[in-house]
């Protein structure tokens, strides 16, 4: 029934404007539209609604990620502007911090202001 129709994803943030210099200006993700309780984004055609919510709990696993063509780039660029890679005590991941996993596909995780945790995953080719 859903199989033809749009995924829309969602991301709570604490603050509006914090979000947006980080997704927009950070990651260079672009508004698609904004009203007082989201900022609506365009994440490679995935609409992707920051959602503001009042009594943000951030999970403790990833909720969002994207696919990258080289994870090793990704997280350069990345780094200029800012971002800092986790690094998991317990998981074998190199000096940037990228976990490979047993299928031979690359992982690495950040989060955003509000402590949510993001990655970036190249898949094995």
């Amino acid at each position: 029934m859903l199989g033809d129709q749009p995924l829309v994803a969602f991301i709570p943030v604490s603050s509006l404007s914090e979000a947006k210099s980080f997704y927009v200006d950070v990651l260079g993700l672009h508004v698609s539209g904004q009203s007082p309780f989201a900022l609506a984004i365009d994440a490679g055609g995935t609409m992707l609604r920051l959602t503001k919510v009042e009594d943000l709990q951030p999970q403790p696993f990833t909720i969002a990620g994207w696919q990258v063509f080289d994870l090793g780039k990704s997280i350069d660029a990345l780094s200029i502007r800012g971002v800092d890679f986790i690094r998991y005590e317990g998981l074998d991941q190199d000096e940037m911090g990228i976990w490979l996993t047993p299928n031979g596909d690359q992982v690495a995780w950040f989060k955003d202001p509000d402590g949510n945790t993001l990655s970036l995953t190249c898949l094995a080719r």
